[in-house]
């Protein structure tokens, strides 16, 4: 009977440390307005066989402004403002613009960046895995560009979002010194295309 009771509560135990996963995102969304963290993005082909990895930092600042800045192997910059989402290509000398609502719907970083959680995604917890807590945040939207996302949070920090597309592609971000409500200049998501290069605006 000991022993039973022991499964039970540790049961009861998992199924609350499961739950408060949710809202461990929620809160999240709720309370931290600004952040800044470096990240290693590993994507894997949808048969597990390639895997690509690049590295950079990620600002945000609540509501819809967030700056990403891929720095090895490539150098690209992903800027929203608030009313535009701008893709700049460091190589090309190509920069390319979509309004925001437009360019990420239900979206990791409409996620982060202040998305209605509620409006765009079912939220599910999930259990522990590699030392984070887990929350699966499936898009209500069928026809988006991803099937699904997890969010891993270590403690209440922001630890790692796992993406996965439409073509079966994953996607793993890994986030390290995570600084929440930190003070990010107004221009940290403003973007002017450099001079000479290609401008395509949608």
């Amino acid at each position: 009977m000991i022993k039973l009771l022991a499964a039970v509560s540790l049961s009861v135990a998992a199924l609350a440390a499961h739950a408060d996963s949710v809202d461990t995102l929620k809160d999240f969304i709720r309370d931290v307005k600004t952040g800044r963290a470096q990240f290693t993005q590993t994507v894997t082909s949808p048969d597990g066989a390639k895997k690509k990895t690049s590295t950079g930092s990620f600002e945000f600042s609540r509501p819809n402004r967030f700056r990403f800045v891929y720095a090895k192997p490539f150098e690209q910059t992903i800027v929203a403002d608030g009313q535009k989402v701008w893709i700049y290509d460091a190589d090309l000398n190509q920069a390319s613009s979509r309004r925001f609502s437009s360019a990420l719907g239900a979206t990791p970083a409409a996620l982060l960046a202040g998305g209605s959680l509620d409006k765009d995604f079912e939220l599910a917890a999930l259990p522990a895995k590699d030392g984070l807590d887990w929350v699966s945040a499936t898009p209500k939207a069928k026809e988006g560009a991803f099937k699904s996302l997890r969010v891993g949070f270590r403690g209440k920090e922001l630890a790692a979002i796992e993406i996965v597309d439409a073509f079966d592609q994953r996607s793993l971000l890994q986030f390290s010194q995570f600084a929440a409500g930190v003070n990010l200049p107004a221009e940290t998501f403003q973007f002017k295309p450099p001079a000479g290069a290609d401008v395509i605006e949608q």
